[in-house]
């Protein structure tokens, strides 16, 4: 019986969207949540997986974004400001958007998902990211077309 399970995920990191018409433009932060929903058949445990696995499966890659700046690296100008005012960067090839930022996320589960050793089985994985309270982007990967 295919069964969904989901684990939250919170972190505060700073971006900003260079080409955006609006005040995103500027430098900004969110307190951002993940919600990362794995769709599978149960093992002889009754378990998708265990939510302490998934928990190992994305929280370095959250504790690599809690309270960094997310450079889209064709943006020059902050490129040249972190280049001669080191901090906390991690830079993505695409734009900061909620959209890529969960695009991203779901690469990095998938790409741990297929470290593991065999015995889950995992159809779907599913990421929704909140940028804020109200507003969310969500993508998602059938892993049996892959």
């Amino acid at each position: 019986m295919r069964t969904s399970i989901a684990k939250q995920f919170r972190w505060e990191m700073g971006h900003r969207l260079p080409d955006h018409p609006g005040l995103c433009k500027n430098i900004h932060g969110h307190s951002y949540e993940a919600q990362v929903i794995l769709v599978g058949e149960p093992d002889h445990t009754g378990m998708v997986m265990d939510y302490f696995d998934v928990k190992a499966l994305v929280q370095p890659l959250i504790d690599e974004l809690d309270h960094c700046f997310l450079l889209d690296t064709h943006d020059t100008l902050m490129r040249e400001f972190f280049a001669s005012h080191p901090m906390k960067v991690v830079e993505i090839n695409v734009p900061t958007t909620a959209e890529n930022i969960a695009a991203y996320l779901l690469q990095h589960i998938i790409h741990q998902l297929d470290q593991l050793p065999t015995g889950h089985r995992i159809f779907d994985v599913k990421v929704r990211i909140y940028e804020t309270e109200k507003t969310y982007a969500e993508v998602s990967r059938d892993l049996q077309t892959l």
